[in-house]
């Protein structure tokens, strides 16, 4: 008996693996699927919804989704492009997101995908929230402002980094990363070194001192768009 599936997405039949989610699927295929939330090296959570298809006419996290065989997937319809662009917009008005003056400018994912989905300017108003920063510690600050609420750091410092520093705390628009120090980010155990000063897609959780290194035209997104290195795999 064959271990490989066939599923559908935008009329094309792929191969995949009965244990694999649609992303990882898409993404051996060389189909990309927009994400913020999801890593390679982390356990998938679906909060962010980017990755939303349908599949079999039902809305879905690409990113927790088991495939099954016969699975017939929609990724880049209107409806599902338009849904997408409402998401990434609303992140933008919900945060303080200054690109022109943030050290993750030419290598943030948020950024790299409102290029990619041409958003130039928010269709929302924008609604300029107090949010705090946090420079108590001495290698990585933690800025609110720009936090996407991806739990990138979250699982990253409980997966990858086997401590406890970041977690989700409040409800609704008040939610926020919270750290288990007494007081701050330096009251921590938090290392530079840690996967999670690493893997936040936006510039929340930063390291010190190293900002603006990489000179433009070197950057993640400067040459190719966001999701070119999958779609480059394309057979």
């Amino acid at each position: 008996m064959s271990d490989s599936i066939t599923i559908t997405i935008d009329g094309k039949e792929i191969e995949a693996r009965p244990e694999q989610t649609i992303l990882e699927a898409a993404d051996a295929a060389g189909v990309y699927i927009p994400r913020l939330c999801s890593h390679p090296d982390l356990k998938p959570i679906g909060s962010c919804r980017v990755c939303v298809v349908l599949c079999d006419g039902r809305p879905q996290a690409a990113c927790v989704k088991p495939v099954m065989d016969g699975m017939v997937i929609e990724n880049e319809t209107p409806a599902i492009l338009q849904h997408r662009k409402n998401i990434i917009d609303m992140m933008f008005v919900e945060g303080n997101h200054f690109c022109m003056f943030c050290e993750k400018s030419g290598s943030c994912e948020l950024q790299a995908l409102a290029y990619r989905f041409g958003i130039t300017a928010p269709q929302y108003p924008f609604q300029f929230p107090e949010k705090e920063i946090d420079a108590s510690h001495p290698d990585v600050m933690l800025d609110h402002n720009r936090c996407v609420m991806c739990a990138r750091c979250v699982r990253a410092s409980q997966e990858l980094d086997g401590k406890n520093v970041f977690q989700s705390i409040g409800r609704g628009f008040e939610r926020k990363i919270g750290v288990n120090g007494e007081r701050a980010l330096g009251d921590t155990e938090m290392e530079a070194t840690d996967r999670a000063a690493e893997l936040c897609p936006v510039g929340c959780v930063v390291k010190k001192r190293v900002g603006f290194a990489t000179p433009i035209g070197r950057r993640d997104y400067d040459a190719a768009p966001i999701g070119s290195n999958i779609e480059g795999e394309r057979s």
